[in-house]
């Protein structure tokens, strides 16, 4: 059961980032890159995943999953986290998801938390304003300081 759920996932993963990767190379000029670089590796995680499984000795059963209060904390951050990125902004709604959702589900390590959160916003900000050079839009609080 273990084996053939974690093929099926797999299977389903890789589909999807292969999906991705293939319409990002329809999308103009360098816009496309970076979503197809990122299908390929959703495609490759799954691909590993359906390895693993191929490779496993034992098909035991094994709960789809191992604590359902979390699942939903987790989707209903999710759901709040979409709903703030318009008002807020991506950076700002980003790092707020990412200093609650540790706390929520469990994890008690506040400033690896915050890091984490100051790294992940850095890294998207140099990743889309430098490498891509296609900016996300401003901030909430930035862009009324700026008067627009």
């Amino acid at each position: 059961m273990e084996r053939s759920q974690d093929l099926a996932l797999g299977l389903l993963v890789a589909g999807l980032g292969l999906a991705a990767a293939w319409q990002a190379g329809s999308y103009h000029g360098a816009g496309g890159t970076y979503p197809m670089v990122l299908g390929l590796v959703l495609a490759l995680c799954g691909g590993l995943v359906m390895l693993r499984a191929a490779r496993a000795k034992t098909d035991a059963p094994r709960r789809l999953v191992d604590v359902p209060a979390n699942l939903v904390k987790a989707l209903a951050a999710g759901v709040i986290y979409v709903a703030l990125i318009l008002p807020l902004g991506f950076y700002t709604a980003s790092a707020l998801l990412m200093l609650a959702l540790p706390p929520v589900l469990g994890f008690r390590r506040p400033l690896y938390t915050a890091v984490v959160a100051a790294s992940f916003v850095a890294l998207v900000w140099a990743v889309f304003s430098l490498v891509l050079n296609k900016p996300l839009p401003a901030e909430l609080w930035a862009a009324s300081r700026l008067g627009g």
